[in-house]
């Protein structure tokens, strides 16, 4: 898309929010919510296309002010069938600011419960997909920020319903083109519904071409008429709700479980030794992106990340111990490698900043207290002290073994042990890297890394850590801690100081990494069932909260999160994620 993404916003003397670079109004002055409601909510049956269904869809191309999508919520929180979730896919090239938004909804109280929730997770206008947590509505939106051919392409949902509320085809024709009527179709869950306002010729012939009967209808206000349409198909019924295991209690498992419980199944959590036994068991944990300026799909997954895992961590109480993550220079060359990074359009405004040090600090990097989330994600889940002996395939489901005869059936696996994934999918490459950090109660500095790092806990503060690659050894070494003193010596001689000064402890733990350094989110090979999350490294404080949630999704057969570009790069079914490339 396009660098520029300015909507050139004006208002009009009647108080309409108008597009200057589309010559065209985002609603009606007469009424934008009865518009709202008479053109999309009727125009696609609604609330009866929802009727009898567990789960619904509804996407939209032109989100605009929001107002659309405030109008469903408001229809779907009266009216949802009981226990069923509402995700919404909507797609915006020219994004508006919080500000503008709030003051083109403000006209509508009857609506302050769905627009106030909207307005509060308002996305940052970055290109690519956000997530927005909608929990009281049971609905998600993922919002996505540029051209339509673009998005559609790669969103992986179906929609049953779809709201066509683009600028008029004569002023915004790339809105209504062959490839985005294309996307629609290709996307279209059986039996899907559309509204819109236009009844342009070609608008009409396209969206006929590609199998939807399109009838006109008449419009509302000034407009004369408007347009319904229906793909012909079986409506999709209720399914039932699978039985779900996820072996691993650390950041990878507790991610897993949040993001399934978000949709309504209570999981079952095997693990041997509680919550945070590997990796994910210190006292602190940084949550800082890996930095890819030559790999664009890469870069932007874990901007996506960062901005998810910080949300989600920030509405957990005592779960963010620090905001703001220095990044230190390791070579000269940093410095300009910093100053290109800051300039990705991935980094909402002052994300990331360059300092006159050379540094680089990251605002929205994160210092979290790892049992706290834990705690938190795991909470009222069953949880089964097992060491695993053996997962098998059984009929249409999965048969878990432990060491003391204990046996659970489970619809679906997801396997989230960190290196513990190993043994359980040998088909899956991962290596293990042995980290040992060690942890002083002293004054708490502010998060750096340098190739070390320190963090501040919430007595003290944490430094380390070691990496050693192919080494699977737990216990505590002397020596390791002198190298973390060493390296923090480097960087603070007092804080060296004081780590030696202070009452210390130390803790090791084994991470698991791939070939590409890239994770394992998906289903393993060809054993329907059987999902993955896994070879984090040591960014699964970072990259666990979205990535659980395309898991979950493919579970419950749900859109993700995800591009699908994304979802390519992280699949277990890649060459450098097997030991055995497929053929």
């Amino acid at each position: 898309m396009s660098g520029d993404r300015d909507p050139r916003l004006v208002w009009t003397d009647a108080g309409e929010p108008r597009s200057g670079r589309f010559d065209d109004v985002y609603f009606s002055a007469e009424d934008g919510l009865a518009e709202s409601r008479a053109v999309f909510l009727r125009g696609c049956d609604l609330p009866n296309a929802w009727h009898g269904r567990d789960h619904f869809t509804v996407a939209e191309l032109g989100f605009g002010t929001g107002l659309n999508i405030v109008a469903l919520l408001d229809l779907w929180k009266r009216t949802r069938p009981e226990g069923a979730r509402l995700t919404l896919f909507s797609i915006e090239a020219y994004p508006l600011g919080v500000q503008e938004a709030r003051r083109a909804l403000a006209q509508w109280p009857e609506v302050a419960e769905a627009r106030d929730a909207l307005l509060a997770n308002w996305p940052p206008p970055t290109p690519g997909f956000h997530r927005i947590d909608l929990p009281t509505f049971d609905a998600v939106l993922d919002l996505a920020m540029g051209d339509a051919a673009w998005a559609l392409d790669q969103w992986t949902g179906r929609a049953d319903a779809w709201f066509l509320d683009g600028f008029a085809p004569s002023t915004n024709p790339q809105m209504w083109s062959d490839a985005v009527l294309d996307g629609i179709a290709a996307r279209s869950a059986p039996d899907a519904r559309l509204a819109t306002f236009t009844v342009a010729g070609a608008v009409r012939r396209g969206l006929a071409e590609r199998g939807f009967t399109v009838d006109k209808r008449p419009g509302h206000g000034r407009k004369r008429e408007r347009l319904e349409g229906r793909r012909p198909g079986p409506a999709p019924g209720a399914r039932p709700r699978p039985r779900v295991a996820v072996i691993g209690a650390g950041i990878a498992g507790a991610s897993v479980v949040r993001a399934l419980t978000a949709e309504g199944i209570r999981p079952v959590v095997i693990e041997a030794e509680g919550p945070g036994a590997g990796a994910s068991g210190f006292p602190a944990a940084l949550v800082t992106p890996r930095f890819d300026l030559g790999d664009g799909a890469i870069a932007a997954l874990f901007a996506q990340a960062l901005e998810r895992a910080g949300g989600l961590y920030r509405a957990i109480p005592g779960a963010v111990v620090a905001e703001g993550v220095r990044q230190r220079p390791a070579t000269d060359r940093d410095t300009g490698r910093f100053a290109r990074i800051a300039d990705q359009p991935i980094w909402p405004r002052e994300s990331m900043t360059l300092q006159d040090d050379g540094s680089l600090a990251m605002a929205e990097a994160l210092t979290v207290h790892p049992a706290m989330i834990l705690g938190d994600w795991l909470q009222g889940v069953e949880r089964l002290a097992w060491r695993i002996g053996d997962i098998r395939a059984d009929g249409d489901g999965w048969i878990v073994t432990a060491g003391k005869g204990q046996t659970l059936r489970a619809d679906a696996v997801v396997l989230a042990a960190g290196w513990g994934v190993s043994p359980l999918a040998q088909d899956l490459a991962l290596s293990p890297v042995r980290g040992q950090a060690d942890w002083v109660q002293a004054p708490s500095p502010e998060a750096e890394a340098w190739g070390g790092y320190v963090a501040p806990t919430p007595d003290g503060f944490l430094f380390g850590a070691t990496h050693d690659r192919s080494d699977v050894g737990t216990e505590v070494r002397a020596a390791d801690t002198q190298r973390n003193l060493a390296s923090l010596a480097t960087r603070s001689p007092d804080l060296a100081a004081a780590a030696v000064a202070g009452p210390g402890q130390a803790r090791a733990a084994v991470r698991a990494t791939t070939r590409d350094r890239l994770p394992l989110t998906g289903a393993v090979g060809d054993r329907p069932g059987l999902f993955v999350l896994g070879g984090l490294g040591s960014r699964g404080f970072c990259l666990a909260p979205l990535l659980a949630e395309h898991v979950a999704a493919l579970i419950l057969d749900r859109p993700s999160p995800l591009p699908r570009a994304v979802v390519e790069r992280v699949s277990p079914a890649r060459p450098a994620a097997r030991t055995v490339p497929e053929p």
